[in-house]
């Protein structure tokens, strides 16, 4: 599932796009996991892109009045071809058509979505996200009272959505271990020191992701065509049975929250 950097990677990918006309959009299949809706096309036909932005894992385009919303859910990607070039690709749901080239939105599982809305910010499905992990009001204080507030464990704290956003499965396993915690860890059980560790362990693994573009576990490329490469850094997530790449013990896999959590027994505690 693409996370923060995938998408992050994915808007930079596209952001070349700003300040151009969107002359339509096709959409081939409106049954995404929410139905398009029915006149997103003619809102937005023949518009400005003025930016395009990322809020959580949402891609936003903004236009003088509306904003689409993009999610591209647990398999969706999109790529830029050139408008001459007509091949379509199996689960090739959306085109957004401009002079010269095109976006297409490909989403085999159907889990994404494409919304228009006035104000992004106010929308049911973002207004109630939480932080931004790379923004300035994520730091130690934020997290140690988040941390306060729940005895859950520190990985399920950082998977929650309505906490801190975009971290995912990958990135909370690799920047706990980063900061020598182990996952299993009550979150109010964490001290301060241990915020600040954690704090600029997730903000040096997102944005060593962002800067290598992505992490290709399976078949994500940025829209620009190029394939993520952070996957070739892991430290643990993936690596069970491994050697510790900080002592003799091996990589564990466990479940926490139903997904596969990685970590070293000995050196994270």
């Amino acid at each position: 599932m693409p996370e923060l950097p995938e998408v992050e990677t994915t808007v930079r990918a596209i952001r070349p796009f700003e300040n151009t006309i969107l002359k339509k959009i096709i959409i081939h299949n409106r049954n995404l996991r929410w139905q398009v809706d029915e006149n997103l096309e003619d809102l937005v036909a023949n518009k400005k892109i003025l930016t395009i932005t990322r809020r959580a894992k949402y891609i936003l385009i903004h236009f003088s009045k509306y904003s689409l919303m993009l999610h591209l859910g647990m398999s969706g990607k999109l790529r830029i071809q050139n408008n001459q070039d007509n091949y379509f690709k199996k689960h090739d749901h959306v085109e957004f058509i401009f002079k010269d080239k095109k976006i297409i939105f490909n989403d085999v599982r159907r889990f994404g979505s494409l919304h228009v809305t006035k104000n992004p910010n106010e929308h049911i499905l973002i207004k109630n996200l939480g932080v931004e992990p790379l923004s300035r009001k994520f730091d130690k204080n934020f997290l140690f009272k988040l941390c306060s507030e729940t005895n859950l464990e520190i990985k399920k704290l950082l998977m929650d959505q309505r906490k801190v956003v975009g971290v995912g499965n990958i990135y909370a396993s690799e920047s706990l271990y980063l900061s020598s915690i182990s996952p299993l860890r009550k979150s109010k059980e964490i001290n301060l020191d241990e915020c600040e560790k954690l704090v600029k362990s997730i903000k040096k693994i997102l944005k060593y992701a962002i800067k290598m573009g992505g992490t290709t576990l399976k078949d994500f490329y940025s829209a620009d065509g190029s394939e993520g490469y952070f996957k070739l850094k892991l430290n643990v997530y993936g690596l069970e049975n491994q050697n510790c790449k900080k002592c003799s013990n091996k990589i564990e896999k466990i479940i926490i929250g139903q997904r596969s959590t990685f970590y070293c027994k000995e050196c994270q505690t």
